[in-house]
């Protein structure tokens, strides 16, 4: 027999279901940014089973569903999502997954993962991820490199030389004897 407490933790366990999500992302403008949803079931996914991902813009306004998921995938329609999300689920497996093709500065915001898989009907249906989206740092290309070295550092590298030279060997200057004089100085002297 079970004791009343192995009972309550069975019970607990095989009684509902619950879906997980991280809490925030960030991404750079232009990345393909993964919103993982894993979920736990004791029920086996099925062609009842359900996925809805939708999006609250950071800046406010209403929640609206912008993919869904049952049996087969049904892309966005939404001209803000249209062509740039790409379902990387695997429902038997727990996992409803998506990708976020060339994440925009608009895509900043709370997307949350809801998850239907009946007859399991007890538990955490939906969980929350905030993406932050930021414009992408510019570093430095090789390109930027060889035309600060050929306009700027070359440049002065060469006057450099040039003034260190003058100062360690000065020019020899010709005394005033074997120096050219003119026909009207010999005659004054």
């Amino acid at each position: 027999l079970l004791s009343p407490v192995s009972l309550a933790v069975s019970s607990t366990l095989w009684c509902c279901y619950s879906v997980t999500t991280r809490a925030a992302l960030h991404a750079s403008k232009g990345d393909t940014v993964s919103l993982s949803c894993t979920f736990a079931s004791t029920s086996t996914p099925t062609s009842k089973m359900t996925v809805d991902w939708s999006y609250k813009p950071q800046t406010g306004g209403p929640t609206h569903t912008f993919f869904h998921f049952s049996s087969q995938v049904f892309p966005p329609k939404d001209p803000q999502f249209a062509g740039r999300v790409r379902w990387q689920g695997r429902p038997a497996h727990g996992d409803v997954s998506i990708s976020l093709i060339n994440a925009t500065l608009n895509d900043n915001g709370t997307y949350t993962c809801s998850v239907r898989n009946p007859p399991d009907v007890h538990g955490s249906t939906n969980s929350h991820i905030v993406l932050t989206v930021t414009p992408k740092v510019r570093g430095i290309h090789f390109t930027d490199v060889a035309v600060l070295l050929a306009f700027v550092l070359l440049p002065s590298g060469v006057i450099t030389l040039l003034l260190i030279g003058r100062i360690l060997c000065p020019r020899k200057e010709r005394s005033q004897s074997k120096a050219y004089r003119s026909p009207i100085e010999l005659i004054e002297r």
